[in-house]
């Protein structure tokens, strides 16, 4: 990667920062983990002289040095040290599951349950998470998925273009909390009703064609690609590196899918003159 770069970690405990972490080291990235946050300036200004990027994973095992990281960003801005902020999120009901899994008690459980030490996290963390540059939501991520989605983001360098992720998703199994923007396509008929096309999903040509094929689909995708990238920009100007565009229906299986398609390709064919790089992900299909 020729442009330096710094990447902060952090996020909630068992929410997958281990596996982000040795996902990073994998691209070549330099990774120092728990680093108590007032040495983030000076090890940033030592570390990228020799090495290109840079991973620093903060988090509450740091204690009272936790606190001080707002300070450190703040350093860091002063000292015109360009940095991207990345927060690992998960359910309450999943943090509770891989805790109990492992037997191993939260870091701010203290006596009490594991969802109270989760609470408490959330409440620490809510301040940084609101100016996290990329949220990843690993509920429904398993080890493997959570790295390939590490590498979609991370492998080519964050400073080096915009990166879409256009993501379907069902409503019935709830929103992700990670997206940037949300599109509803309930409005499409839904190849659920016809008995041929149900057993399939939007990746199957069949499903695709009658989803697309729809009466105003062409023109509604155009259109809302036409305003992502008159966005495009902006997202340069304020620093944002990747984006989440989730695409909604009621199961996530069909017409979201096939949109989400739809949509990447057609920002995928104006990446070269945007610096663009789009790709479609589906959350929920395999879940019915």
């Amino acid at each position: 990667m020729a442009t330096k770069e710094l990447l902060i970690l952090t996020g909630m405990s068992g929410a997958g920062r281990s596996t982000v972490a040795h996902a990073l080291e994998d691209l070549g990235w330099y990774v120092v983990d728990n680093l108590p946050p007032a040495l983030l300036p000076s090890l940033a200004e030592q570390t990228l002289e020799t090495h290109a990027a840079l991973a620093v994973v903060v988090d509450v095992r740091g204690g009272k040095f936790f606190d001080e990281l707002n300070n450190s960003l703040a350093k860091l801005k002063s000292a015109s040290v360009p940095y991207r902020l990345l927060f690992l999120d998960a359910s309450d009901q999943a943090l509770v599951q891989r805790f109990e899994s492992t037997r191993r008690p939260h870091p701010l459980q203290a006596k009490d349950r594991i969802v109270d030490g989760i609470a408490r996290e959330r409440a620490k963390l809510e301040e940084i998470r609101a100016q996290a540059d990329v949220v990843i939501d690993s509920s429904n991520l398993n080890v493997h998925q959570l790295e390939k989605r590490t590498s979609e983001i991370f492998a080519a360098g964050m400073l080096a273009s915009l990166r879409i992720n256009v993501l379907s998703f069902g409503y019935k199994y709830g929103i992700p909390v990670d997206s940037d923007l949300v599109l509803d396509c309930r409005f499409i008929p839904n190849p659920h009703w016809i008995p041929e096309l149900r057993p399939l999903n939007g990746l199957d040509a069949p499903v695709s064609a009658k989803v697309l094929g729809s009466e105003g689909v062409a023109d509604f995708v155009k259109s809302f690609v036409g305003v992502v990238k008159q966005m495009i920009p902006g997202y340069f100007r304020e620093g944002k590196k990747y984006v989440t565009i989730a695409i909604g229906c009621t199961g996530g299986k069909h017409r979201s899918v096939a949109i989400a398609e739809e949509i990447a390709k057609q920002l995928s064919s104006t990446s070269a003159d945007l610096e663009i790089s789009a790709h479609a992900t589906h959350r929920d299909v395999g879940r019915e």
